[in-house]
């Protein structure tokens, strides 16, 4: 299978968030039309992102939800799990780490690193703080693969610059301030302002 579009990865994780809440509430089989109502996309799309995955429904039943879920995990979940750490555990980071942790068998939150000496060595949001000087070595030994960074804007460039330096193949950025990562990194990036600014232009428009 030729690598799926980001957009494609993006909706396939919302579909199976989506689906195990179904499963939660014994369904067995969803129709694409009341999946996508679900997400608030068209069916269209819906059947379009399965095909690129090779998955079909039955016509009568609709799709197999546990069946499904599956096989979405065998395209965007990792054969090994891969370890992930929270760099800066304020106000945001505890709040990524309460919510991530436990939700997904094949990405663990293993540690999360600080130079906040009132946070050092304690488990917050059911993760370990660490030191910030403790990081080039607890990321090899820990195999950690995955930042998140929640640090201040003034310190993410440079942050990001010692998290890739020391072995960090995929970087999740919450702060204001765009990165430059070398092409073997993968980046992604959330700018909450540009998303509330979103929403309140579509509240202005009163349309949507």
């Amino acid at each position: 299978m030729d690598k799926l579009p980001g957009k494609t990865v993006e909706r396939l994780s919302e579909y199976r968030r989506t689906l195990l809440e179904c499963l939660n509430e014994k369904k067995n089989f969803i129709f694409s039309h009341d999946l996508a109502a679900l997400l608030h996309i068209t069916a269209v799309q819906v059947r379009r992102d399965l095909m690129l995955i090779g998955y079909s429904s039955s016509l009568r039943k609709g799709y197999d939800i546990r069946e499904l879920i599956e096989t979405i995990g065998k395209i965007i979940d990792s054969e090994e799990s891969l370890n992930v750490a929270i760099i800066g555990i304020g106000n945001l980071g505890r709040a990524v780490a309460g919510y991530f942790k436990g939700k997904r068998s094949k990405l663990n939150l293993v540690a999360s690193f600080d130079n906040d000496p009132h946070k050092i060595n304690k488990v917050i949001s059911g993760v370990k703080c660490y030191p910030y000087h403790e990081m080039e070595s607890l990321i090899r030994d820990l195999d950690i693969r995955i930042a998140i960074l929640t640090v201040p804007a003034d310190h993410a460039e440079e942050i990001a610059e010692e998290t890739v330096r020391f072995g960090i193949k995929g970087i999740l950025n919450y702060t204001t301030v765009p990165l430059n990562v070398p092409p073997e990194v993968y980046l992604e990036e959330y700018d909450m302002i540009t998303s509330i600014e979103k929403v309140a232009y579509f509240v202005k428009e009163g349309r949507f």
